[in-house]
């Protein structure tokens, strides 16, 4: 699996719009593997990623229902509620460590490090970096009851570098590869779901294998 990243000529700092400049020219990734049994409800989900010189870019599409987030504050389990989320290596070598960055629909985020491509080894960024990621979310911050018609939502995402700088084995460039996945989860709503752009083959759902990482490469 490749996703080729667009580069942004110009950022915009608005809340991103998915056939809107800048978006409408970046290619989307379609989350469609499934794991463990397929859910009866299977969430269409779309992602688009870019980068600058400065940060890299996300926003994702859901056409969802049983939708729920009730966390709100940064680092609590968001992956319970309706969730996207973003596993990254930041260079070609997915076992010298990866970020889990999860986002609820609503906003609210958790962000660790793995230091050694481990689930139970983890370093807990503070919320003063989380604050300085830009989440754009078309949905309020908190949605209880559960939203049990379908709705259309996104959620776009600015993730500075500069604070990342430690970990990263590459800056985004052309030419320039990151491993990573992109998954979509409902943990505790009526209706949970796993689910994945690269496919993951594991006797139960699990978004804690880098071995299985797609390909991220930076474009000119």
């Amino acid at each position: 699996m490749i996703y080729r990243v667009k580069r942004f000529v110009n950022t915009d700092q608005n809340a991103p719009v998915w056939d809107l400049p800048p978006w409408q020219d970046v290619p989307a990734a379609r989350l469609c593997h499934a794991m463990g049994t397929r859910p009866a409800h299977f969430p269409s989900t779309d992602v688009k990623m870019a980068y600058d010189r400065k940060a890299v870019s996300l926003l994702f599409r859901v056409e969802d229902r049983y939708v729920r987030a009730v966390a709100t504050s940064h680092q609590q389990s968001v992956c319970r509620d309706s969730c996207v989320e973003f596993f990254f290596s930041p260079g070609p070598d997915s076992q010298s460590g990866y970020f889990n960055l999860e986002i609820n629909c609503g906003g609210t985020l958790l962000f660790h490090f793995h230091p050694h491509s481990r689930r139970d080894e983890h370093i807990e960024l503070p919320t003063a970096l989380c604050n300085r990621i830009q989440c754009h979310p078309s949905l309020p911050r908190i949605v209880e009851p559960e939203i049990t018609e379908p709705v259309t939502w996104t959620i776009g995402c600015r993730i500075p570098l500069a604070p990342l700088a430690e970990w990263l084995q590459t800056m985004p460039a052309p030419g320039e590869t990151w491993r990573g996945n992109f998954y979509k989860c409902a943990d505790a709503t009526s209706h949970p779901h796993w689910l994945s752009w690269a496919p993951v083959e594991a006797p139960r759902p699990d978004f804690h294998l880098p071995r299985f990482f797609g390909t991220l490469l930076f474009m000119p």
